[in-house]
């Protein structure tokens, strides 16, 4: 614990720096200088980096089994985030706390840097850390993983090096971002797509190159993929039962409707259904034993229900319905219930899959053996950067009010 609070406390550091620098060019050093009544910027950032170090401090303990660390610092960043500025700030500085749009909007430039901080930090101990190997994840899980790379590419490369290269500087403002949110969803497929692409060319050449048959035949023992997708099915069912109370709050059956030419709620319920049902196969084929608790379940779930929304309401509907992809930050601000019904959707489509997948065992294996099995599997991917792309996900997901608004 000493070696990694010790090699947390040097990253935590080298992340403070970085994450100085900017906040030095956005103007937010005598903010936190404020602390200790005074406006210096030289005594902002003394403060800052102390609170580095001992972020970094707590980061590298609670990290120091985990494999891999980048979104881990993410999430990290984002946390601290809604802790630091959002909270423990107006605390320190004796103002009330403030959770509302208008306020994480102003700290929007804080927001970046946070992440900035947990990409760094995370970065600086993934060197220092000796190499720990990772297992295969699966297609679901590389699919989230893409959309998460999708974010930070969105971040780095939308909203950061763009406007550097017109010659509008560091814009991490309201109205920059609200520009920039239009280029979210096509990074976010992008990452996702090119993720995806690269899994199944992964699996094919391991099926074409490998000599070794046995983990084929394991799988082949393991059995259970039509009983999968009917399992997918009916977690869709149940995702889209509770996916319909959203719908009829905001009247978009009819919509849903006028993809087959009528207008009539009903037909817009029936379809919207089915359309439930497919994409809950998709979960069964991408997502098959991946999730081995609740938890997991839900996780991905969640996480696979906001790419959804990303990929059905912003994009295929638009497209079905003669129209452009919705990309515009007025868009995704007017689709923020079909949003939350879409990660509704998902963690109820998680959950009823991973319990209904729970209660069939490979008839290879006895109950005991399947328990023990799954346990430690769970174990597993808690020491895998799954539980760390789950809260990314979700918290892109929370955020989207405050980028659009």
């Amino acid at each position: 614990m000493l070696r990694s609070a010790v090699f947390g406390a040097l990253a935590g550091l080298v992340g403070g720096l970085v994450f100085g620098v900017v906040m030095a060019l956005v103007g937010f050093l005598p903010t936190v200088a404020a602390i200790v009544r005074t406006d210096s910027p030289v005594v902002g950032f003394a403060i800052h980096m102390v609170f580095a170090g001992i972020i970094g401090v707590i980061f590298g303990i609670l990290v120091a089994r985990q494999r891999e660390l980048l979104f881990w610092g993410l999430t990290y960043g984002v946390l601290w985030w809604f802790m630091g500025p959002l909270t423990l700030l107006p605390l320190l500085l004796g103002r009330p706390v403030t959770w509302d749009v208008a306020a994480a909007q102003a700290l929007l430039p804080s927001l970046f840097g946070h992440l900035v901080y947990g990409a760094v930090t995370a970065g600086v101990l993934m060197l220092l850390h000796e190499n720990r190997p990772s297992r295969r994840e699966g297609t679901g899980p590389a699919l989230i993983r893409g959309a998460a790379f999708g974010f930070v590419g969105w971040v780095l490369v939308a909203v950061t090096i763009s406007p550097l290269l017109d010659g509008r500087g560091l814009e991490w403002t309201p109205p920059a971002v609200r520009t920039a949110i239009a280029w979210l969803p096509p990074f976010l497929l992008c990452g996702a797509g090119v993720a995806l692409s690269f899994s199944w060319l992964s699996s094919l050449s391991r099926a074409v190159l490998s000599d070794d048959v046995r983990q084929v035949r394991s799988r082949r023992l393991a059995g259970g993929k039509v009983i999968s997708l009917w399992h997918g099915v009916l977690a869709g069912l149940a995702g889209g039962v509770i996916f319909t109370g959203v719908m009829v709050a905001v009247g978009f059956l009819p919509v849903v409707a006028s993809l087959v030419g009528a207008r009539s709620a009903v037909t817009g319920l029936v379809l919207h259904l089915l359309i439930s049902q497919v994409v809950g196969v998709t979960y069964a084929v991408f997502f098959r034993r991946r999730s081995f608790d609740a938890a997991s379940g839900i996780g991905w779930g969640v996480s696979y229900g906001f790419l959804w929304w990303v990929l059905g309401n912003l994009t295929l509907l638009p497209l079905l319905l003669g129209s452009s992809p919705q990309w515009t930050s007025a868009a995704l601000a007017l689709s923020f219930p079909s949003l939350v019904g879409h990660l509704a959707y998902g963690a109820v489509l998680g959950l009823v899959y991973q319990r209904l997948e729970q209660r069939v065992s490979p008839w290879h294996l006895t109950r005991s053996e399947a328990v023990a099995a799954r346990s430690a599997a769970r174990q597993e991917q808690t020491l895998s950067a799954a539980p760390a792309l789950w809260s990314l996900i979700t918290c892109v997901a929370l955020l989207i009010p405050v980028l659009v608004a």
